[in-house]
């Protein structure tokens, strides 16, 4: 069998070919983590909005989880069809649909949770608990610099 080759060092010496990577990594664990729990990652975003911010619309959960409206729609349609969240007509404007956290949206939330406690543990196993919060507090700050209006 042939052996792979190493990766090249003008990638590995770039802080964003490893964020690339390490995303992708970690997005692949959050899926399968998710899968689990008979979940998806656009479950969680709308799951989260609403738990913390309460009752929306579809477009304001659009633009608080940053999805297009087509995904919101399809999530929260999968999501109304398992009981996690309701969604009735907006009374001050009835083309509008008010989406509201469900008890079963709570209980499937802190699944999903637990979940992702577990894929940053897998994540980043290789990290102290300071590196962690070191690494959180860089890519805060550098997300932060990158979404300034």
């Amino acid at each position: 069998m042939e052996e792979t080759p190493a990766t090249p060092a003008h990638l590995t010496a770039k802080p964003s070919w490893l964020i690339t990577q390490a995303a992708v990594h970690a997005h692949r664990l959050a899926s399968e983590g998710f899968g689990e729990v008979g979940a998806r990652g656009y479950h969680y975003r709308i799951l989260a909005a609403l738990d913390e911010f309460g009752v929306a619309s579809q477009a304001e959960l659009g633009r608080r989880c940053s999805m297009d409206r087509s995904d919101v729609v399809a999530a929260i349609n999968e999501l109304a069809q398992q009981g996690c969240v309701e969604r009735t007509p907006d009374p001050d404007d009835r083309r509008r649909n008010r989406v509201t956290l469900a008890a079963a949206g709570r209980q499937q939330l802190r699944r999903m949770d637990r979940v992702l406690d577990r894929v940053q543990d897998d994540l980043l196993e290789p990290l102290s608990a300071e590196d962690r919060q070191t690494l959180t507090h860089l890519l805060t700050r550098l997300l932060a610099h990158h979404q300034r209006p």
